[in-house]
């Protein structure tokens, strides 16, 4: 095959387009750091809390639809065994953002908060918050890894671009005007990101559709043709296994930095919460597009393509299923279409990570850890460093792995296992405390290694019930995520209320109190020895919580 031209040259013409709006965001960041009498870093980092409604909900929804969010599901489609009931990340996603508006975005936003670590830096300090930063860092790293692997494998198809210039050239592109303007270029930038991945992703469905090629996936849908029905299967045996990946994007998404920034970027703490309810419908419309793209996948016979035979299944290439039915099946113009729809998708994801992972690394451990008298000068140019060096680490990931599934599954594994039982004590559980953090984030951690995971081989070392033997690998049919996230939180309130008492009835000596817990942050009645733990109350919801700790 030769270089498709006219592909490039659209290609080029949508990255231009996108730093032209990130170079006129950057300007309006520069004028708000002007005008800021606070902290030029929050300008930089949350665009002056100031990001309106409209912007917010493009910019929050934008995040989420990247490389991996459409790729993923048009494979998960597509892959026999699995189908569209194993493909429900819109929906989860959709949750996610539910969740989010009605529990977090509110109390996180009237805190003013900058990232969501810093619950975390205040109440255990510095030295365990360093330690609980390091799995949110990996998380952010690992989207970058995700969406720009989806978008160098749909360009290395369509355009017969080799993959290490497609990443390189559009992870370098998200650098620059993320370098810019911050979340302003960010957040405007999402704005013709998103509205082009809409655009395109359904203006390549009719083709789609129509194709001769192809048989009607409302027959597909149910029915043994050329491949398994689409819509998929549940076994019983794997109904388990189906409800810990519900929960795992459906909770763990609520854990990630990239998240909580939009919602801290927010003008007011009502807009927050606005944006997750519009954000959760939008999601659920853009997922519809890759949910047909698979379907069209499992629909046809690859023998009547120029792809032909044996199917991308078959070859191990399920994971460019979407590039290759664009590819295959509609015009090459439509094709050149849709990789605009994924070159947006991947950078308003991309440009998401980097910022989130740089928010992090320099509010949270530069400046609360290395340098806390640093000057906004001076962190003017730690963001601009580690933007470029997430950037960097994030790309080269990339040619370590072909599926995007496995990137962004590891990602939302570490977020719901560890990340979010840790969130959800620290804003919730008053109880809570560094002795019950550091100790449930040991037994997480050691418990989710144990319990295996096949897809990067880890092997499983802890048996759980329904544990099977397959083709001489151990498979958990248990729901191995929520089981470890369960652990990490019932282990964190456990220890914390333990510590709590022994300090308070003096079992322990106080000079050994570390972390400061003697008669602090919590109602106790130490006679009855019951702790009742209760925390805000929003939009006539709440969480409310009693744990019973062990008789005096």
């Amino acid at each position: 095959m030769a270089l498709n031209i006219p592909g490039v040259v659209a290609v080029v013409l949508f990255y231009i387009l996108i730093l032209g709006t990130g170079v006129w965001a950057a300007r309006k960041s520069r004028k708000a750091e002007r005008k800021s009498h606070g902290d030029r870093t929050e300008v930089v980092l949350l665009g002056d809390r100031n990001i309106s409604l409209l912007v917010g909900i493009f910019t929050m929804t934008a995040t989420w639809v990247g490389g991996g969010f459409i790729l993923g599901v048009a494979e998960a489609v597509y892959t026999p065994k699995m189908g569209l009931i194993w493909a429900l990340m819109p929906i989860q996603y959709s949750v996610s953002f539910i969740i989010g508006g009605l529990f977090f975005a509110k109390p996180m936003r009237d805190k003013k908060y900058v990232t969501m670590m810093d619950p975390f830096q205040i109440k255990y300090g510095n030295i365990l918050s360093g330690a609980l930063v390091l799995p949110s860092l990996l998380v952010d790293v690992l989207w970058v890894s995700c969406t720009l692997l989806g978008l160098g494998a749909t360009m290395s198809v369509i355009l017969d671009l080799p993959y290490a210039y497609s990443a390189w050239i559009s992870s370098a592109v998200a650098i620059i005007y993320t370098l810019l303007g911050g979340l302003y270029s960010v957040a405007y930038t999402d704005v013709i990101q998103l509205s082009l991945a809409f655009l395109s992703l359904w203006l390549c469905i009719p083709f789609l559709l129509l194709n001769p090629i192809s048989t009607n996936i409302a027959h597909t849908a149910f029915n043994h043709t050329i491949q398994e029905p689409w819509l998929g299967t549940l076994e019983q045996e794997n109904v388990w296994k189906w409800i810990d990946d519900f929960l795992m994007l459906g909770l763990g998404s609520v854990s990630f930095q990239s998240f909580h920034q939009r919602t801290l970027s927010a003008s007011s703490p009502l807009t927050a919460q606005l944006t997750c309810y519009a954000a959760a419908l939008v999601i659920a419309i853009l997922g519809i597009p890759p949910v047909l793209v698979g379907a069209v996948a499992a629909s046809t016979d690859w023998n009547l393509t120029l792809y032909g035979s044996p199917s991308p299944y078959e070859r191990g290439e399920y994971s460019l299923v979407l590039p290759l039915t664009l590819q295959n099946l509609t015009p090459s113009y439509i094709s050149i279409i849709g990789i605009g729809a994924v070159a947006a998708a991947v950078m308003s994801s991309t440009d998401s990570g980097l910022l989130s992972a740089t928010s992090v690394f320099s509010s949270n451990i530069y400046k609360n850890i290395l340098r806390k008298r640093a000057s906004d000068y001076e962190m003017q140019w730690v963001i601009r460093l580690t933007v470029v060096v997430v950037g960097l680490v994030g790309t080269s990931i990339t040619f370590y792995t072909n599926s995007t599934l496995v990137l962004w599954i590891l990602g939302a594994d570490i977020s719901y296992t560890l990340m979010f039982p840790h969130l959800v004590s620290v804003l919730f559980f008053k109880v809570t405390n560094g002795y019950g953090a550091m100790v449930g984030y040991i037994i997480g951690l050691t418990m989710r290694i144990l319990l295996g995971e096949n897809a990067l081989g880890l092997p499983v070392v802890l048996h759980l019930p329904g544990c099977k033997l397959e083709d001489g690998v151990y498979v958990q049919k248990s729901p191995v995520r929520t089981v470890s996230m369960l652990c990490t939180l019932s282990t964190i309130l456990v220890f914390s209320s333990l510590a709590f008492f022994m300090f308070n009835h003096g079992l322990l000596p106080e000079r050994w109190d570390i972390f400061k817990v003697k008669l602090r942050n919590v109602f106790c009645d130490l006679d009855e020895v019951t702790f009742v733990v209760c925390f805000t109350r929003q939009s006539n919801l709440c969480f409310f919580y009693t744990v019973l700790i062990l008789m005096a």
